[in-house]
């Protein structure tokens, strides 16, 4: 006899928890019992709507007291005020996804010994297509997340930390795809068309990348820039005028936040 799988508890109902249910009942196998808070009502509703699997709680003692795997996907600046007030069982697995809170101030709001990981999913989980950064690693959460795409087991915080500051280029991946789609339009393009070749062009570069992970990326930037040609002028004219500098500026600005936390 097959055994059950574990009951999902949801406390917090925003963007990243409906990326996680709305990927878990997408798929072909069995669905888990889900439970999510009634925060955002909005939202917990609509992925009631989704699956009979997912049931709404009263309240969020109720999410810890149902669940066997407990997921904490609250904001930063009210995540005290909420974990505090919760009651959880010793040897609990309890999964952070709260971003920049770190294992022992955790602990110390919980109270109470619980086996506790953190974890960093991104919204492309939604689609199965998300990468999820795991620290320490832990069978069973690795287990959950790799249907949703890629889940990476960091064998250090440091390793978990550089991470968590690389997926915070989300927003800046979308800004420069904005201010190149406004320079082309400014040179007289239509922003459907130059949005529409963009996308494209950064997927196929994506792509290369991913199906060719014996090749180093210098060796692909070589491949992919003639020697004189206009590739090879551009990554110069940009490194040369200090994009490369500012990238890594920002990145370790970043870094140094979550790390002070």
């Amino acid at each position: 006899m097959a055994c059950a799988k574990p009951r999902l508890g949801f406390i917090g109902t925003g963007t990243i928890t409906e990326a996680i249910v709305t990927g878990l009942i997408s798929g072909d196998e069995p669905t888990a019992e889900i439970i999510v808070s009634p925060r955002s009502a909005k939202t917990a509703t609509h992925l009631a709507a989704l699956s009979s699997q997912v049931t709404v709680a009263a309240d969020n003692q109720h999410v810890v007291d149902a669940a066997d795997m407990l997921f904490l996907a609250v904001r930063p600046d009210i995540a005290e005020e909420v974990v505090r007030a919760l009651r959880f069982r010793p040897g609990q697995n309890v999964v952070s996804l709260i971003a920049t809170v770190d294992h022992v101030t955790l602990r110390a709001w919980i109270g109470v010994p619980v086996n506790l990981v953190r974890a960093v999913p991104l919204p492309f989980v939604a689609t199965r297509s998300g990468v999820t950064t795991i620290f320490p690693p832990n069978a069973a959460v690795e287990a959950f997340f790799s249907p949703l795409g890629t889940a990476v087991a960091c064998k250090t915080i440091d390793e978990f930390d550089v991470l968590a500051a690389v997926s915070a280029l989300m927003g800046s991946y979308f800004g420069i795809m904005d201010h190149l789609v406004g320079w082309m339009q400014s040179k007289g393009l239509p922003q459907e068309n130059a949005r529409t070749y963009l996308a494209q062009h950064f997927l196929s570069l994506a792509t290369v990348a991913f199906r060719n992970p014996s090749t180093s990326l210098e060796d692909l930037r070589h491949e992919y820039s003639t020697k004189g040609g206009l590739n090879a002028q551009m990554f110069a004219e940009f490194r040369g005028g200090g994009g490369l500098d500012a990238l890594e500026h920002a990145l370790e600005v970043v870094l140094a936040r979550i790390q002070v936390n």
